[in-house]
């Protein structure tokens, strides 16, 4: 037969740089036959094996391309090869498959509204029309033509070119025989030539500095049906959340998901946390980004183990009763090369002007958050994290980079949006998608944002114009407190606003108070290293800090190594301090913040009306000279606590005190316990109320509060 295509499209399908290489390859109907025509450079011959039928010889048109008359309508066929060395090779042709990619699919995604888009695009184990294989899929509008490469095809992708889905921007290939544990990319062709890029979709990855994405398939069972059937009944942000941050490489060296589990699960038996909060766990190249530079959204770190193996963790931590938070990351991404910067050859995932599309303070791209394709890969990311890994909530951070166009900008580097501000109207609109989705999908999550500026609104819920978080970080609070505790005692009672100033704006959000790992690294020192005084003193000023911090409204958060005391700041490139446990003062310190939690989680008045007005009042607010701040927490079961907190190096005697109830008060917590690593000041485990009125109270107690120490007190009835 006589090949009506002309020259310049057959080298085009020989070198895999055609957009449409399924409209000509492949078997197509020619009147009662079909032809069959397919890519084999260098090969000596080429036969179609069509099925219940003898083969036909195929005949070379040009550079490599073949071609030949099946005889009757089109049937599932094979080609078999011969080269050189006189072996004949069979294998299934790609190009006979129709796509993996329905036209639904691909119009949500194109639209932005693709909820699951991961179960789309990205490479995916299958068995697709009989035959066992993988199917690739890829946005690159931009891209002249596309070709998988990988370990299948020895990373030589001119017989694997894609087939362009047209509008969407979507490129697919269905590839026969590759199976779960291949390493691949995508070429792309662009206005500068091939470009080589990782898989936005991956779900599993080489092992860093490696780059290239890999194909995989999840065989996890979960058992954790009863936890996942509890989590959509309740509510946590009206539940007790008190938070272990940690950073997955550094808190026990050397160990991976699976060995993970034991080890963390027998030490938030010890310490009482009721989560845990992970920094990033998803693909990044630099360790030092501490997991904030991402470059594979839908893939966990490979460094730990297999996704299979993180689920596993999630699962054991659900088991033995503990929720889990991951930090998200969807304000920027790093410019490596073979990831997502210029991904087609243009400003895809990014937006295309400077002045938006990159982030100056951390050297990073900023997404494109007004683009419905970039939106839809950030929305779809929060959701398959909340239900692929069953995470309970997700922080989202840098939340004011977002919010901002002049965030870190100076004058004339940042452009205003459509009405002057300085407002991002479209991260706006995608913060407010991603929360209200993720409430919307996955019933019992929780949406944490990472916001240091007073921007209004931030837990208000969309459908009030708010961004519709569940709960912010109180950086306000932590900034405050922490430099007032850094001062001597001596002078505390000049700085008397900033351990107070917090009750003012402490509802006007659903807050968390964090102690983070930001605060712990990078010169800052740890929480031990930042008070004043001998170490006596600074073990002293973290007790009374962590028991007025657990008491104030609001959930809690702290960063590993700071619930035993650890002396020196952090790093990722080492682990804990864990030696100091073996100093009895640092096990004490330990041993009360396990108190802490235990204490936390049973009263409901530390938890129950953290957002609410009425579950605060003072006792005593502006007692400056005395360094005292004293004040009632209530929940809805009329079981008060009174928290009372002494800032100064010497005990407060005869301290009076207003209070709700007469009778006797149980001394929940003294953090100046001998237990604790105190001095023993107290009042003998009990404060007794007498009838007399003191502070517009029906009742009053005189007390004494230890040095250095807080005091967390119930009535005992």
């Amino acid at each position: 037969m006589t090949t009506t295509i002309d020259d310049a499209t057959l080298e085009q399908l020989s070198v895999g740089s055609h957009p449409a290489p399924h409209d000509l390859l492949g078997a197509h109907p020619d009147g009662d036959d079909h032809v069959v025509r397919v890519v084999r450079r260098l090969a000596r011959t080429v036969e179609a094996l069509p099925e219940g039928a003898d083969a036909v010889p195929l005949t070379h048109v040009a550079h490599g391309v073949w071609e030949g008359t099946v005889p009757g309508p089109v049937v599932p066929y094979r080609v078999r090869t011969t080269y050189d060395d006189g072996v004949g090779h069979e294998a299934e042709d790609p190009y006979r498959f129709l796509p993996t990619v329905g036209e639904l699919d691909a119009h949500l995604w194109h639209e932005g509204r693709h909820e699951q888009a991961w179960e789309v695009l990205g490479s995916h184990v299958r068995e697709h029309q009989g035959v066992a294989g993988t199917s690739f899929a890829v946005w690159a509008p931009n891209a002249r033509a596309a070709r998988v490469i990988g370990d299948a095809n020895g990373w030589d992708g001119t017989m694997h070119a894609m087939r362009s889905m047209g509008a969407s921007g979507i490129w697919e290939l269905f590839v026969p025989g590759v199976g779960p544990g291949d390493a691949y990319k995508y070429e792309l062709l662009t206005h500068d030539g091939w470009v080589r890029r990782a898989d936005p979709f991956a779900r599993f990855t080489e092992v860093p500095p490696a780059t290239a994405s890999k194909t995989g398939v999840s065989t996890f069972e979960w058992s954790d049906d009863e936890w996942m059937h509890a989590r959509a009944q309740s509510d946590p942000h009206t539940g007790p959340m008190s938070v272990y941050e940690l950073h997955f490489g550094s808190w026990r060296p050397g160990l991976s998901y699976r060995e993970m589990a034991d080890p963390l699960i027998a030490y938030l038996d010890e310490t009482g946390f009721t989560h845990v909060e992970f920094l990033p766990l998803a693909e990044h190249p630099f360790g030092g980004s501490w997991g904030y530079q991402v470059t594979g959204y839908y893939a966990p770190t490979s460094r730990f183990g297999h996704p299979d193996d993180l689920k596993y963790l999630v699962d054991r931590l659900h088991g033995a009763g503990y929720g889990v938070i991951v930090d998200w990351v969807p304000a920027h991404f790093p410019k490596d090369e073979w990831a997502l910067a210029r991904f087609d050859g243009t400003p895809l995932f990014e937006h295309g002007d400077p002045r938006r599309g990159e982030q100056l303070d951390w050297g990073t791209n900023v997404f494109d958050f007004g683009r419905s394709e970039v939106r839809n890969f950030l929305v779809a990311n929060a959701v398959f994290w909340l239900e692929e890994f069953h995470v309970d909530g997700l922080r989202v951070d840098a939340v004011a980079s977002m919010l901002y166009l002049d965030y870190s900008r100076a004058e004339g580097q940042w452009l205003p949006n459509e009405h002057g501000g300085r407002e991002n109207l479209e991260a706006i609109s995608l913060l407010q998608e991603v929360n209200a989705t993720a409430y919307k999908r996955c019933p019992g999550i929780v949406m944490i944002a990472e916001e240091s500026t007073s921007w209004p609104g931030v837990t208000r819920p969309t459908d009030q114009g708010g961004l519709g978080f569940g709960l912010k970080w109180n950086m306000g609070w932590m900034h405050d407190t922490l430099r007032y505790m850094q001062v001597d005692p001596m002078y505390r009672s000049h700085h008397h606003h900033d351990i107070t100033f917090s009750f003012l704006y402490a509802f006007s959000e659903a807050f968390t108070l964090p102690i983070s790992h930001d605060e712990v690294v990078h010169g800052k020192g740890s929480l031990l290293g930042k008070m004043p005084g001998d170490h006596w003193q600074q073990l002293a000023s973290v007790r009374a800090y962590l028991t007025f911090m657990w008491a104030h409204p609001g959930k809690q958060l702290l960063f590993m190594g700071q619930e035993f005391g650890q002396p020196s700041e952090w790093s990722e490139a080492r682990g804990l301090d864990w030696w100091i446990l073996d100093q009895p003062a640092h096990q004490c310190l330990l041993r009360l913040v396990g108190r802490l939690n235990r204490v936390y989680r049973e009263h409901e008045a530390l938890w129950g009306r953290d957002s609410e007005p009425a579950g605060f009042e003072w006792i005593d607010g502006g007692n400056s000279s005395d360094n005292v701040v004293a004040f009632l927490r209530h929940g809805h079961d009329g079981r008060p606590i009174a928290a009372i907190h002494n800032f100064s190096g010497k005990p407060v005697h005869d301290y009076r005190i207003g209070l709700p109830e007469a009778g006797a008060w149980t001394e929940l917590v003294n953090s100046d316990a001998t237990e604790y690593g105190g001095s023993g000041v107290g009042n003998l485990g009990t404060v007794h109320a007498t009838d007399e009125a003191f502070g517009g109270r029906p009742a009053s107690a005189t007390l004494t509060i230890p040095p250095l120490a807080g005091l967390l007190l119930t009535p005992a009835r």
